[in-house]
This record gives structure tokens, C-alpha cells and sequence, in this order.
């Protein structure tokens, strides 16, 4: 049984018997009552882990820089006749003494190849390898010829390297300084400062991960990780439009703190933003399948790998870190902060306590108790038709 204000949408639970809902039936509704707020501390210690783990990864492993950030030599050989990745490995360690960087099949089919990463290599070793690849593999060129102009060797030097990577942070950091000149004015100020926390969270957890499991980072990454900014400002938008709606007037009512309303509206838009991240990573996960096991693109794999790491870290940081902090701020705020201690303590003092909020777990009996509604009043004339007594 559920009791609501006609003057106010809030909805009061009476703690009597009857079914239950399931978790993902509240869950759906966005009436599931967890306590995101309340956690917050919890959330907080979490979050700090995930950072700290993060800052210690790309401090001490550092990144596995791509051959157009690092520089170096790519060779690149058909892997048709059955050809391995251990057995070019090898052709490549007794020819030049020492082994490659990286060598990853890429591709399947008649379109597979090898593609070796390795640090540069000056024109005497180019040839050699090429070489000895060539009388070991004997690889076929497009119009089925053996030839050696079958194998591809690419060079890039570290100067463009390093031009790269420096237009990849100037890129990087004119996007993070326009995001966050459209935060400032598109949120009140309290909501800027939580969406830019969430912000840079979920840049350097994902930064982070692509640290730790040694990811390689390459300029399609670095646009992919420009995109995920762009989901995660989206979904900071759904749910801080949802809080600014609940809590509009709440200082001027003694019924929910703002607490509890930013609380509801993080489980209102919880399901959203699972639905969203869901129908977001289903298509990139398709792009990945695709690029790894059927066309062998690498740029369409680093482009859909960190936009699945980041989307959802994205969604994770907006309901489950934004709204904690955006709460924790106001309640510094003295008119919200005001506004809880009068609510808390109308609600202990008050009838008002026998009714508690969804977001706060709880309910209790509303109305009155059985024996008080029963009992008359002292003096009270008695109720019920009155009878006329006989002569």
C-alpha cells in the first residue's frame, strides 16, 4: 500500500504485508530504492582505488606506445602456406640476433598477414630481413606470383613520433578545455564541478586500463578515447537534467531532503543508463568481432576497444560518482544543509516519522493505530443512530 500527498508526487511505502517486488522490476521502474547516496562513502573508497591503481599503472608500466608514437620498423608478410607467428619470430631473431618487439597475425583467410613491430632498422638489416623472409616463406603477392615484393617493410621515424604524440595531447587537452567551458554553462555551478570530476575519473581509469593490460595506444585509440568524452557529458546530461527536475523547490518543502530526491533521480535514470550503455557497446563489440577475427583492421580494433572501456566506465562514473559528489557539495551549501537537519528532525519529532521515503529503505504505518482510531475521545457524544425510548 503506498500513501501520496495530493500536493506532492512523493511516494510514502506503508510497511504492511503483501508481495514483493523483484530486483529487476524495481530495477526497471526506476522505484528500487538503492541507496546510491546513502553508500556514498563506500563509492568514494572505490572510486579512489580504481584512480590510485590507475596513477601507479601509467606512472610505473607506462604505455604500450604504437609505432606511429614510439616509431620503429613495420613488416608486414602474407600468412598464407600455414604460415605461423612463432616461425617469423624466429626468422626474424637468427637473422638480425635479437627478437621483435610485437608479431600478431591479423586477419583470416586469404587475406591474413603478419604483421612485425619492431624498433628501426637501417637499410643493411631491412635487407637482410626481407631476405631471409622471403627464401623461408616463399610469400605470393596479389596476383599469386612469388615475390619479394610481397613483404612490406614501413619505417617511421621518432621525430614524427614525437609530432604525433604532441598533436594527440594538444587534441586531447582542446577538447577536455571546450567540454568543460560547455559544462560551466550548460549546469549550475555545484553540477559542473561533480560532471568535470566524473570527467577526468573516467579519462584516467581508462587510461589506466589500457596501462595495466598493455593495450597498445595508437592515434585511433586517442580518438576513440575523444569520443567517449562525448557519452560520458550525455549521460552526466540525463541524469543531472533528472536531479534538477526532482530537487526544483525541494528547500521550500519539509517533506524529502535533497538528498533523498538527487537519490531518486539517480534510480530513475539508473535503467536508462544501463539500456543506453548496453545498446552503445552492442554495436562496438560487433566492430571488434569483425575487426580482430574477420577483416584484421587494426584501426577499427583500437577504435572500438577504448570506446568499450570507456563507455562504461562513462556510465558507472554518472550515476555512481556524480551524484554522490554533486549531494556532497550541496549538503556544504548552508540552505541544504539547513534544510536536512529541519527534515530529520521533523521526521524524528513529528507524525511525519511514522512515514519514510522510498529512497531511505524504510517504511512505516502512516496512518493511525488501531486502538487509537477505536478509542473515543473524553466527552466525546456518542456515535451511531440513537434510539427513542419507549413509554
Amino acid at each position: 500500500m503506498t500513501n501520496v500527498n495530493p500536493t506532492d508526487d512523493t511516494v510514502y511505502l506503508d510497511k504492511v504485508d503483501g508481495p514483493r517486488h523483484g530486483f529487476f522490476e524495481r530495477l526497471y521502474t526506476g522505484t528500487g530504492g538503492f541507496p546510491i547516496v546513502g553508500r556514498r562513502k563506500l563509492l568514494y573508497t572505490l572510486a579512489a582505488i580504481l584512480l590510485l591503481i590507475s596513477v601507479l599503472s601509467i606512472a610505473v608500466r607506462g604505455f604500450t606506445l604504437g609505432i606511429d608514437f614510439a616509431g620503429g620498423s613495420r613488416i608486414q608478410i602474407p600468412a598464407a602456406d600455414n604460415v605461423t607467428t612463432q616461425q617469423v619470430e624466429d626468422v626474424y631473431a637468427q637473422t638480425l640476433g635479437h627478437g621483435p618487439v610485437s608479431v600478431q597475425k591479423v586477419g583470416s583467410g586469404s587475406s591474413a598477414t603478419i604483421q612485425v613491430r619492431s624498433e628501426s632498422l637501417d637499410l643493411q638489416q631491412t635487407e637482410q630481413l626481407q631476405t631471409a623472409l622471403y627464401e623461408e616463406f616463399q610469400p605470393k603477392d596479389s596476383s599469386g606470383q612469388v615475390s619479394r615484393n610481397a613483404i612490406s617493410i614501413a619505417e617511421i621515424s621518432e621525430t614524427w613520433g614525437g609530432q604525433v604524440t604532441q598533436k594527440a595531447l594538444i587534441a586531447l587537452a582542446v577538447f577536455v578545455a571546450l567540454t568543460m567551458i560547455y559544462i560551466a554553462i550548460r549546469f549550475e555551478r555545484d553540477m559542473s564541478v561533480a560532471a568535470i570530476v566524473s570527467l577526468f575519473f573516467n579519462l584516467i581509469v581508462t587510461a589506466g586500463i589500457y596501462s595495466l593490460v598493455g593495450f597498445e595506444v595508437t592515434p585511433a585509440a586517442v580518438i576513440g578515447l575523444l569520443t567517449i568524452l562525448g557519452y560520458v557529458l550525455y549521460d552526466n546530461v540525463v541524469v543531472f537534467d533528472k536531479v534538477e527536475e526532482n530537487t526544483r523547490g525541494v528547500l521550500h518543502l519539509n517533506k524529502r531532503t535533497y538528498a533523498e530526491q538527487a537519490n531518486l533521480a539517480a534510480n530513475q535514470t539508473l535503467m536508462r543508463s544501463i539500456s543506453t550503455t548496453v545498446i552503445g557497446i552492442l554495436p562496438i563489440i560487433g566492430m571488434l568481432v569483425i575487426a580482430v577475427w574477420l577483416l584484421g583492421v587494426g584501426t577499427l580494433k583500437d577504435l572500438a576497444l577504448v570506446q568499450l572501456v570507456g563507455m562504461i566506465v562513462g556510465a558507472y562514473s554518472s550515476i555512481f560518482l556524480a551524484v554522490p559528489v554533486l549531494v556532497s557539495i550541496k549538503e556544504r551549501w548552508g540552505p541544504v544543509a539547513a534544510h536536512t537537519k529541519k527534515v530529520l528532525a521533523k521526521r524524528a519529532a513529528g507524525p511525519a516519522s511514522a512515514r519514510v521515503p522510498v529512497s531511505a529503505g524504510a517504511g512505516a504505518p502512516s496512518g493511525p493505530r488501531p486502538s487509537e482510531a477505536g478509542a473515543p475521545r473524553p466527552g466525546a457524544r456518542p456515535s451511531g443512530k440513537r434510539h427513542k425510548r419507549r413509554n
